[in-house]
Order: structure tokens, then sequence, then C-alpha cells
């Protein structure tokens, strides 16, 4: 029998909320070039080398478990173009105290890979499906097929997956879809999300006209299907992530609204970058470098005060606002939401 593995201090920042969940970006590349994810001339993609090994995230992984991360999502880019993802997959899964692993992912690849990530010990896919009309997805994506996304929602359900599907709620492109995509999703057993557009790459990509927020999602969806009842706040006393969920008749969906509904106050979660750097929060671009002290021959007591450090720094809430101020430089396809 192992040893049990040593913990350490319990991870929280200053207002004292716990520290469970981390966000990890495999990659900064992505098969898709979203128009509310990356901008029209693209980014400037880090250099191979500068990207945490297999090694590497699997130590950082233990370290992070040892602080009393419980639960994990794999973010990119898109996190399916990672060479060798299914074997990463495994070796996280096998980190002792992870208890979730998760994946948000555009599902392009789930065709072939769904079945082999859920052997390896892949729990939960989120995929991105802001319509169903084929042409407008296509001019969403910049290049995606709407029809291997729904292939591949359908190859993670049969893969014995827990599968929530992911639309960012733009007015003007796909207010008019939301009682569909929630009939989609629960046609096959998923859940639907959607979620407020947030002003990331400097405000570039953002535009307050386009905002739809939280209130107008949740009547439009009443207008529709029926009045949602929103889930006992005792539920989300801990919560899981950032959504926050409502049903209809029984059926569930949830909402994201970082811009007009903060969540900030139940935060519990930090991003670790491609690259290694440690954000406490998608809203601003400061960040704790773990790879550097890693490659120097850390130990993981040495890391685990880094990543406390990153902790420490949490702000108590985000500066977003509906005119597109406090947006921070970096790219949401660099830090996977």
């Amino acid at each position: 029998m192992s040893p049990p593995v040593r913990s350490l201090p319990v991870l929280a920042d200053r207002f004292a909320r716990r520290i469970e969940y981390l966000r990890v970006s495999l990659t900064d590349r992505c098969n898709y070039r979203c128009t509310y994810c990356m901008p029209e001339q693209g980014v400037e993609l880090v250099p191979r080398a500068d990207v945490l090994t297999f090694e590497e995230l699997e130590r950082l992984m233990g370290v992070f478990a040892r602080l009393g991360v419980r639960r994990v999502r794999l973010t990119g880019g898109e996190p399916t173009v990672r060479k060798g993802v299914v074997d990463l997959v495994g070796r996280l899964a096998r980190v002792p105290g992870i208890e979730e692993l998760a994946m948000t992912t555009n599902g392009h690849l789930l065709p072939d890979l769904a079945a082999p990530l859920r052997a390896a010990g892949l729990g939960e896919v989120n995929v991105s499906i802001d319509t169903l009309d084929p042409d407008r997805f296509r001019a969403i994506t910049r290049r995606g097929d709407l029809g291997r996304v729904v292939t591949g929602i359908d190859a993670a359900l049969a893969a014995g997956m827990t599968v929530k599907l992911n639309a960012v709620a733009l007015r003007g492109l796909n207010e008019g879809e939301l009682a569909d995509l929630c009939r989609f999703g629960w046609e096959r057993g998923a859940t639907p999300r959607f979620i407020e557009h947030m002003p990331m790459s400097d405000g570039e990509l953002y535009s307050p006209a386009r905002h739809l927020g939280a209130a107008e999602i949740r009547q439009r969806i009443a207008d529709a299907l029926g009045a949602p009842v929103a889930e006992d706040p005792a539920d989300a006393a801990r919560p899981r992530g950032p959504a926050r969920y409502f049903s209809v008749a029984g059926r569930r969906f949830g909402i994201i609204s970082a811009m007009s509904e903060h969540f900030c106050s139940t935060c519990n979660r930090v991003r670790l970058t491609a690259t290694g750097d440690l954000h406490a929060c998608l809203a601003f671009d400061d960040a704790v470098p773990l790879r550097d002290p890693l490659r120097a021959g850390a130990s993981d007591e040495d890391l685990a005060a880094a990543i406390q450090s990153g902790a420490d720094g949490k702000r108590e809430g985000h500066q977003f606002q509906l005119g597109g101020a406090g947006a921070p430089r970096k790219h949401m396809v660099a830090i996977g939401g």
C-alpha cells in the first residue's frame, strides 16, 4: 500500500474563500477562431518549450491536491489538440486527492476522443455550442463544423460522461435560440448553460450592445418554456463552479452571470496557464509564475508557498463593467475561461 499523501495547509484567500477548484490550460492553441474569444488577427502563440510538460503538470497537480484542491478542469485554447491528451488525462486522473476531472472543449475532436478520454478517467465535458444553425455556427467559430460538434456531444454521452453545453449569450446573434438550446440539451440528457459575454482582450472583442444579461436570459426561457425556479441557495454554499442553476418542470439549466449578477463572494477557483502562470482571477492580468521555480528544482513546499502567494493576491471581486471597462489584456483563448 502506498504511504498516505501528506497534506499542506488548506489553500484559501484573504477573504476566507477556500480554493478547491483549479482550471488548467493545456495549450494556447485552438482549431477554432471564435469571434468572442480570439481577435480576428489571431494571437501570438507561446513557444512549445515554454509549455508545461506532462510531468510538470502532474507534479503541480499533486501540490494543488495536497493544498485541498479537489476539482480540476482542463481547458485551452482547445485542450483536445494537445498531443497525447488521453495519456495526460490518465496521469492527472491518478493524482491522489483529485476527485473530479473535467474538460471544456469545442467538441470538434470528441467523436474520436470521447471514449478514450472517458476510459482514461475524464468524468465530465462542457462543450461550447452557441447556436444550432450551421451557417451561424461557422460564422461564430470562423471555421467550425456544427455536425461534428453534435456528434461529439452524443459520443461523450454514449461514453458515460456528464455533459454540459456552454453557449455565450449574445444579443443580435443567438438570443432567439435560448429555448431551442435548452430543448436540444434536455433531449439528450445534457445540461444547457448560458454565459454572459465578458470584456477580455483589453475590451477589443466586447460590445455593450451585445450584452444579454441573466435576467433577460431567464425571461426569454420563461416566455418559451415556463417560469424557471432557482435552486436552493443552500445547495450552492460550496459551489463547484460559477454557474447558478434553475429548473423548468424539473429540467435544469445554468447561467454564468459574471457581468450582471456577480458571484465573486463564493469564488473557489484559480487558473493555471499552459506556461505555468497562476492567475487568481480571470479579470486581472497579474500572475505568479510556477514553471520557473519548478524547473529550478523547487520543493513541493516551495511550490505550495508560491501557490499560496497567488491566492493571497485574489481580490474581493472583479472590475468588469457593462460598458466594457475593467477589461484585462489577456485573451480568453489563452486562459480557457
